[in-house]
């Protein structure tokens, strides 16, 4: 159909409080996103499909059009090297921060600083932007351990209350940026289907004033 639309949600935490958001912009998954083993789901529109992926590949599914629209993190949206984005909507929700943390007494650096996170290509730019030479370790998680094992000598991590840094001895040194969810659209969809995905970029931004 020319006016259907395919949705991409993050998994997890985003996806937790997208539900209820979309609800109120009146778009509800037929079956339970947490329960189902469906990847692909119907809603109570007809022409709105949603899929349910890893928070990492989002922006890969609308970049390249197989979801006309997602709701990704925007530290996915920066660490993603896709340039064909439109981003229209900060939707409020899932909101943390990219921050810079070491230990808190420090530890003494050799020659070349080393910062661990899964962030490599945001984390490059931002200490280039410093004129910062870093050696960039790539980790998928536990990124508190880096610090604590000699493994690096800060991380670049998201912080929502700063309770997992301080239980490590950790402390934030620098914010790289404020974080939240974020509505992505295909730039070829916006073109081609118009009317339909300015009639849900309305609905939620409805939803968020709501919310």
């Amino acid at each position: 159909m020319a006016d259907s639309l395919t949705i991409a949600i993050s998994k997890g935490r985003i996806l937790d409080e997208a539900l209820p958001l979309l609800a109120r912009a009146g778009v509800r998954p037929t079956d339970d996103p947490k329960t189902t083993r469906k990847l692909l789901l119907a809603t109570n529109l007809a022409h709105v499909t949603m899929l349910v992926i890893r928070a990492q590949d989002v922006p890969t599914f609308v970049q390249y059009g197989a979801a006309d629209v997602g709701i990704a993190g925007k530290d996915v949206l920066l660490e993603h090297a896709g340039d064909t984005l439109y981003e229209p909507l900060d939707l409020k929700i899932g909101c943390c921060r990219l921050v810079v943390a070491e230990r808190e007494h420090g530890v003494g650096r050799q020659s070349r600083l080393r910062v661990a996170t899964k962030y490599i290509n945001t984390t490059n730019r931002h200490f280039a932007r410093r004129g910062i030479q870093a050696e960039i370790i790539h980790l998928s998680g536990s990124m508190e351990l880096a610090p604590l094992t000699g493994l690096a000598d800060q991380i670049v991590d998201l912080v929502d209350t700063g309770a997992t840094l301080s239980a490590n001895g950790l402390v934030e040194r620098e914010k790289i940026a404020d974080i939240s969810s974020r509505l992505v659209v295909n730039r070829a969809s916006m073109k081609m289907k118009h009317a339909a995905v300015a009639e849900l970029i309305a609905r939620l931004q409805d939803a968020v004033a709501e919310g």
